[in-house]
């Protein structure tokens, strides 16, 4: 149950962390779009973190010239 709690915690701090963020940057008349606009954002660094773009040139060819 403690560990319940704890995750709820770290969810709703990332939430009002978030929240903050997308309020300061956008101001209260564009929230929600700005709410939009910087959860894309997160998403496709998230993403883009999860999946780094494969290197083209391999290590091994390299060390061969």
């Amino acid at each position: 149950m403690s560990l319940l709690r704890g995750l709820f915690w770290i969810a709703l701090f990332i939430l009002f962390s978030f929240s903050f963020v997308v309020l300061f940057e956008y101001g209260t008349a564009d929230f929600t779009k700005g709410f939009a606009k910087e959860f894309e954002k997160a998403k496709a660094f998230v993403v883009e973190a999860a999946h780094p773009p494969k290197d083209p040139k391999d290590p091994k060819d390299a060390k061969k010239k």
